[in-house]
């Protein structure tokens, strides 16, 4: 699946003398299926049961023993009385005789010991043979790796992967021609929010931002990875001075862009100043619910950012409701270009942009597709059919993150991830 790794599919060489590729994008990047990784996890499991077993035969044989050391003066009386009783039949009478039954059922719990012993001598045998089983494996695996140890080679695996993942970027934009099946991250918040990663960060700065509601919020909680964002631990809060309206907003370059409450003003707030860099008015951007997605939520206004930078999607009366797509400048906040898509914003169920394409779907709940693709480079726009399954049927948040290419969606209080499918055309000579 494609998560599991990275996928690159190729087919023949089209007539025109194209290589047709399609490349599939895993959300993370590890090497999961890694031969060696695997085997060598069997291993270790195998290792830890095997000193699972011994601590525990340890602790049982410990036991025995203090038990056997209790029950051998026992035995040497017995012993005794035993000898006695042979040497002198006319001294056993019925106290004597009473005494050495007694003494016999003080022992005969040591049976059952003696039992455990050879059972455990088994056991030891069977443990012997996993040890030479494990060593023989990692002979083998060693063998096989020749030279390296695995340290290394799996060093050499990341730094392969981190060349295909540059690779990948640069081949640039491409078609969606699919959504995988969604992956939940977190289930948290209340039914309406946002959350994201920057989308123009180097990939070291593995920040989390999580906006919960949609409706006069002002709280915004910044994680320092994803694992602590599952955790919900090892966050900083961030207390706009504006509150928010909709769930539209991005984090671009260190910046908050997003839709201050009941207006038409887009707002930068910086995270590294705690302050606001720039706020200006979308020009005929309708809000406060005026003309918001099917699902309502004061979201009249959507920011979001791709490959070649920030944009708004909006509408307004006199583009008789339907959805307006412009490209902003991220310092001043003005609207550099802008397109009439044609589509009803009110039909639309979320939209997000990836390489200049808007892809809108037409419900947020469930039986949901990828239905309408307007293309900002042509001007142009198509009906699709991608199927996109929606988990917990109510999403209010779906944006594209290009630099992992991947769909964060906020869907009934769970925070879920989508990998995407792009379909690019390679020429010849390697250019797109």
């Amino acid at each position: 699946s494609p998560d599991e790794g990275w996928q690159v599919f190729t087919s023949a060489q089209a007539p025109d003398g194209k290589c047709l590729c399609t490349a599939v994008i895993p959300v993370q990047g590890s090497c999961s299926r890694d031969l060696r990784s695997h085997q060598l996890r069997l291993l270790m499991e195998k290792v830890q049961n095997i000193s699972q077993s011994m601590e525990v035969l340890d602790l049982r044989t410990f036991r025995d023993l203090q038990y056997v050391r209790n029950t051998e003066t026992l035995l040497r009386g017995l012993d005794l009385e035993l000898r006695g009783a042979a040497e002198g039949h006319g001294t056993l009478n019925a106290r004597s005789f009473q005494s050495l039954k007694q003494k016999m059922s003080d022992v005969l719990p040591l049976l059952p010991v003696l039992e455990q012993f050879r059972s455990d001598t088994r056991l030891i045998g069977q443990l012997k043979a996993e040890v030479r089983n494990v060593s023989g494996s990692l002979v083998t695996i060693q063998e096989e790796m020749g030279a390296f140890d695995y340290e290394e080679l799996q060093q050499r695996v990341l730094l392969l992967e981190a060349r295909l993942h540059s690779c990948l970027q640069k081949l640039g934009c491409g078609k969606l021609t699919g959504v995988s099946n969604p992956v939940t991250v977190r289930a948290s918040g209340s039914r309406f929010g946002s959350w994201m990663t920057d989308t123009m960060t180097p990939s070291a700065d593995s920040r989390v931002w999580y906006m919960d509601g949609y409706y006069k919020g002002r709280r915004v909680l910044e994680f320092r990875t994803l694992d602590d964002f599952v955790a919900g631990q090892n966050f900083v809060q961030h207390l706009l001075p504006h509150p928010w309206a909709g769930t539209g907003h991005v984090v671009f370059n260190g910046s908050l862009f997003y839709n201050k409450h009941q207006s038409n003003v887009a707002v930068k707030y910086h995270f590294g100043s705690r302050s606001v860099l720039a706020q200006r008015s979308l020009p005929g951007a309708g809000y406060n619910n005026t003309f918001p997605y099917s699902w309502g939520g004061f979201s009249d206004i959507d920011f979001m950012a791709d490959e070649t930078g920030l944009w708004a999607v909006y509408t307004g009366n006199q583009h008789a409701g339907n959805i307006v797509l412009s490209r902003l400048d991220p310092q001043s906040l003005e609207v550099l270009r802008s397109w009439d898509t044609g589509y009803p914003k009110r039909s639309a169920g979320e939209a997000f942009l990836i390489c200049g394409t808007l892809y809108v779907t037409n419900s947020h709940l469930a039986g949901a597709k990828v239905y309408f693709a307007y293309d900002t480079g042509r001007s142009s726009y198509e009906y699709t059919d991608i199927p996109f399954h929606n988990q917990y049927s109510h999403i209010s948040m779906l944006d594209y993150n290009p630099r992992q290419r991947a769909l964060y969606t906020w869907n009934n209080g769970h925070q879920v991830v989508y990998n995407v499918t792009l379909f690019h055309v390679v020429s010849a000579s390697g250019e797109l």
